[in-house]
């Protein structure tokens, strides 16, 4: 699934490729990608005139900004957008097609079917739907040494399930959760209540560090992810634990292991982050 740096990279793209472009018209073929409304008919008359004036990421979601409404995307596994001419050939998994007036279109291409569209009225797009109950923004200034070590007091819950929470911190997925952890020394089952203030401030530099690393490479290409022009990020070439089942650890030459946290495979240096 495509996490923060991945969604980041697809809206800096669709930002180029979109932006001040009008609908003309909307194209829906499988109808349960459209969550609200909950009328397909009334999602495409809604969107048929207005013009797309800013596209920003939210958590994993796309946010794009039109006069009168906000549609909030979410690409869930394979999810894509791409902008193609009027004519070019439709691919297989075409689900949307936002036709422009300028005779170009935004196709929304989805393999597994799990991505979803929300639209409403802009300034209620927060107090309800997806974005209502969502957390902090791990690379906004808000997010600080002290807010995380606020998040985290008291806390039973092991550490990597509660940074996969989306609720305390967005954005965060498997592969940049084992990243900053195996960067910090923290092993993933550790209590999230019982780290030190040592331990939060290398883990909260560490989340900074990973995502900040990610976003400026474009993400990271992990089976079939690619950002809006169809172009691989590089991140995945800079991964020092994830993925790296019986290679010998960067820091030490231990062999990394692969376990599960939380239902979640996990991959750690059992001598650099020792539990």
């Amino acid at each position: 699934m495509p996490e923060l740096p991945e969604v980041e990279t697809v809206v800096r793209t669709l930002k180029g490729l979109v932006l001040g472009k009008t609908i003309e018209r909307v194209s829906v073929f499988l109808p349960r990608i459209i969550r609200t409304p909950d009328d397909v008919e009334a999602f495409k008359a809604h969107l048929a005139g207005q013009t797309i004036q800013d596209i920003t990421r939210r958590a994993k979601f796309i946010q794009f900004f039109l006069d009168q409404d906000v549609l909030i995307s979410h690409l869930r596994m394979e999810g894509r957008y791409g902008l193609y001419q009027y004519d070019e050939p439709v691919e297989k998994h075409t689900h949307v097609i936002f036709h422009f007036t300028d005779k170009t279109e935004l196709r929304y291409r989805d393999v597994r079917q799990f991505g979803t569209m929300d639209l409403y009225p802009r300034g209620m797009e927060t107090s309800t739907g997806p974005l209502a109950k969502l957390g902090v923004e791990p690379l906004e200034e808000s997010f600080t040494a002290d807010a995380l070590k606020r998040l985290l007091k008291g806390r039973p819950t092991k550490i990597k399930p509660l940074l996969l929470n989306q609720e305390c911190i967005v954005g965060l997925g498997n592969i940049y959760v084992d990243e900053s952890l195996f960067k910090a020394g923290i092993h993933p089952e550790r209590p999230a209540g019982k780290l030190t203030g040592k331990q939060v401030i290398s883990l909260h530099q560490s989340i900074v560090a990973t995502l900040s690393e990610a976003v400026e490479q474009g993400g990271s290409s992990i089976k079939s992810y690619v950002n809006g022009q169809g172009e691989m990020g590089m991140f995945q070439q800079s991964l020092l634990v994830y993925g790296r089942k019986e290679e010998p650890c960067v820091n030490c030459g231990t062999e990394i292991i692969r376990f599960v946290v939380g239902g979640r495979g996990t991959h750690i240096c059992p001598l650099c982050q020792k539990k």
